[in-house]
């Protein structure tokens, strides 16, 4: 029994202000609808659970708008127009909730401070909610699985089905909504891999978009915004989607609101007591078809900015003029208003849902159990023997992680028989409705194959931030078109409070293999953006330069925690330059000098890639001819090659302080001249740069051509044995 008091409750310190009980509040109010020991209603149609669902709702709008109006800052409109829809989840003890929106993070911060799951940092008022909101340390603008309670991040738009799916796919028995904005679901590759991933996983159900169709997206009306009921429903159900449930707002309008989208808040009592019952029931509904084997969505049409400051496209956002002091903030927050004993009443229902804070019950606040693996079985080439495929190399590893762990998950949009890897698939198989011993498909396989980088990423990386092992495969020309959500998860998991295997991925056909295919398929340039992404302090590119190598930088790889791990590889037959054991001494400080070669003049040559050093050995010939030195470093993990301070690495979760000390960085690229060579882009070269005292210069990655060789086109980019001596010689004086 939760007793009714006028008394404002210690959490309340910070509300601004309070109304009067609602009407029906002492028939309706007297007993937490969430009885004590239950994880939910017992009803959806108990006049007690709808009353206090209602009740939810307000307290959430209220919050939203006072925590954003405390900074004139963030988004409320787009949270508030599906308030019940979260209400009547949370109420049906569902709390495993994600969201494609990242716009939505007031509203959700405000669910979690109701629930109490705030408390774990330090938030224990509304005060202290308004003080920490979009501060350093505090409750960042948009979500981030940083905060107790919140799942997983949300950024850019398209990206919280993958979270979603993958959390499913781990936890068969329990529901994962996430909320779709209707200015989102223009991103096409939301639908594309919810299909997708239905057809390679149909009985994963249990996964539930809610979508929030309002009408408005960030500035304007939506893409959407035309459609009728009917042709939405039909769009989903054209999608994949056997049941969709949808509940129009403007069916329970007794106001005479203008257009196709209404805001319940403005009916009467009676009427807005009606429209949260059918959401509960719809919520209910859906949830139960979801668990049950289907899939199915949710549909609530309701208008933008509902119950807030604003309505439609003007709701999205407070602005300097939106303060606390403001008339129309203070409006409306008296307006939503709850009294005391509401706000405790809600208190009550929001720590009992699904069996406490969100904080110490959803799945992401528990470190998955993963099997063990065995020793993978490491083959040693020799060095200078048959030059062997790198990428071959590691699949047959890979085939071995599948085997022992049956979560384990390897995305690739372009093929991994393209790749040089087809022995995953062999082994593992393309997960595929049509049995085809000849493709290597069949159902029950391991290996994820949309025509969509973003599906691949996204499956792959938001299953490691769920706590799976993966790997995703792209040809390196192609990867920057998933590359969003894989740095979404890389930089969530730095400030995770829990460990989870880092997001490994495999990157191949670089640009020097792809002289015929031209510049479409030549595009190394995305090496730049993870020479920026290693100064997080998580995110280490790997650049194995042979068969050896790799294999010694993916066992190294799968022992790793919360990281971004990027393998760069070649498909070609290469070379045996390395052993295991200077692998190994180059994942701990970075590179190993492959060749040394006195004379009167030493020039050392950085070395980042596998086929181009061809170019470096002949130069190092060249010079020797010369009776000049020179000492070739190949650079495995340029990220250990910064100075600790160029690195955010002490603000990560799982902090990695290794990096190559001055001494030994002297005793490896110290010499008269330093020349940084890379078949990609000259980022990577920059720990080598900043660091060297020597005269030194670049070669490296220009723009694409259609050539018939890997060597024409180095000749076009001028990353020649030529060039570099030319270079060297003239450096040297």
């Amino acid at each position: 029994m939760t007793a009714v008091s006028s008394k404002v409750p210690v959490f309340c310190e910070g509300i601004q202000h309070f109304g009067d009980d609602l009407p029906q509040f002492s028939q309706l109010a007297q007993e937490a609808a969430i009885a004590q020991g239950k994880t939910a209603i017992s009803s959806t149609i108990d006049p007690a659970a709808v009353y206090q669902t209602l009740l939810y709702a307000d307290a959430l709008r209220y919050l939203t708008v006072q925590v954003c109006g405390s900074k004139a800052s963030g988004h409320p409109g787009g949270f508030a127009s599906q308030a019940e829809a979260y209400a009547a989840l949370v109420m049906l003890g569902y709390k495993n909730i994600i969201t494609e929106v990242g716009h939505h993070a007031p509203g959700f911060y405000s669910a979690m401070f109701l629930d109490r799951s705030l408390e774990a940092m330090g938030i224990e008022t509304v005060q202290q909610l308004r003080d920490r909101f979009r501060e350093l340390h505090g409750l960042l603008g948009h979500l981030s699985g940083y905060i107790p309670g919140i799942l997983a991040p949300a950024g850019p738009l398209g990206q919280g089905q993958h979270f979603a799916m993958a959390a499913a796919m781990l936890h068969r028995d329990k529901l994962f909504p996430f909320t779709v904005g209707d200015g989102g679901l223009g991103e096409p590759y939301i639908m594309s891999s919810l299909m997708h991933f239905h057809t390679a996983y149909p009985q994963v159900t249990n996964f539930l978009p809610v979508l929030v169709w309002n009408g408005f997206s960030q500035e304007h009306h939506s893409m959407v915004s035309l459609k009728t009921n009917q042709q939405m429903i039909d769009y989903w159900h054209g999608n994949g989607f056997e049941e969709v449930v949808l509940v129009d707002a403007k069916d329970f309008d007794d106001q005479d609101q203008p257009g196709d989208y209404v805001d319940s808040t403005a009916f009467s009592f009676d009427q807005r007591l009606a429209f949260t019952k059918a959401v509960l029931v719809a919520v209910d509904e859906a949830a139960q078809s979801a668990m049950g084997g289907k899939m199915t969505t949710l549909i609530l049409k309701q208008l933008k900015g509902a119950g807030v400051h604003a309505r439609g496209a003007k709701s999205h956002n407070l602005y300097p003029k939106d303060t606390l002091d403001a008339p129309h903030i203070i409006s409306t927050l008296k307006t939503r208003a709850l009294s005391p004993a509401a706000w405790s009443m809600v208190r009550t229902n929001c720590e009992r849902a699904g069996g406490g804070p969100a904080g110490k019950t959803v799945v992401t606040e528990f470190e998955y159990p993963l099997p063990e693996l065995a020793a993978l079985p490491l083959e040693e080439h020799p060095v200078g023997g048959d030059p062997k495929v790198s990428t071959t190399a590691m699949g047959r590893l890979v085939a071995e992680v599948g085997k022992s762990d049956r979560n384990f998950v390897v995305t690739n949009a372009d093929g991994n028989a393209a790749s040089g890897i087809s022995n995953i698939n062999q082994a593992l198989k393309i997960i595929h409705p049509t049995l085809d011993e000849t493709y290597d498909q069949a159902p029950n396989g391991q290996v994820y194959e949309p025509l969509s980088e973003d599906a691949c990423s996204g499956l792959a990386a938001g299953l490691c931030l769920m706590g799976a092992r993966t790997l995703w495969c792209s040809y390196e020309s192609f990867a920057v078109n998933g590359l969003p959500i894989w740095q979404t998860v890389t930089q969530a998991m730095a400030e995770l409070r829990r460990r989870t295997p880092s997001t490994i991925t495999l990157f191949t056909a670089g640009a020097l293999e792809q002289g015929r295919n031209g510049w479409t398929h030549q595009r190394p340039e995305i090496e730049a953006y993870f020479s920026a992404m290693m100064r997080n302090g998580n995110v280490f590119p790997l650049f194995p330069p042979d068969a050896n190598s790799i294999q010694a930088c993916y066992d190294w790889a799968l022992t790793t925690k919360n990281k971004g791990v990027i393998i760069t590889a070649s498909k070609s037959p290469l070379p045996i330059r390395t052993t295991f054991a200077q692998t190994q001494e180059a994942l701990e400080k970075g590179a190993i000098a492959l060749q040394e070669t006195p004379g009167s003049k030493q020039v050392v040559f950085a070395v980042v890639g596998d086929m181009v050093l061809k170019a470096v050995f002949s130069a190092a010939e060249a010079l020797q001819q010369q009776g000049i030195g020179s000492r070739i470093v190949s650079v495995v993990s340029p990220r250990r090659l910064y100075r600790p301070t160029d690195v955010a690495w002490n603000t990560c979760s799982e902090p990695d302080g290794t990096f190559l000390s001055d001494a030994e960085f002297e005793a490896l690229f110290g010499g008269d001249v330093l020349l940084g060579v890379t078949g990609g882009a000259s980022g990577m070269l920059e720990p080598m740069m900043l660091r060297s005292t020597s005269k030194r210069d670049t070669f490296a990655w220009k723009r694409g051509e259609t050539t018939s060789s890997p060597n024409l086109l180095l000749d076009f980019n001028r990353i020649t044995a030529e060039a570099m001596t030319e270079r060297a010689i003239a450096l040297l004086g």
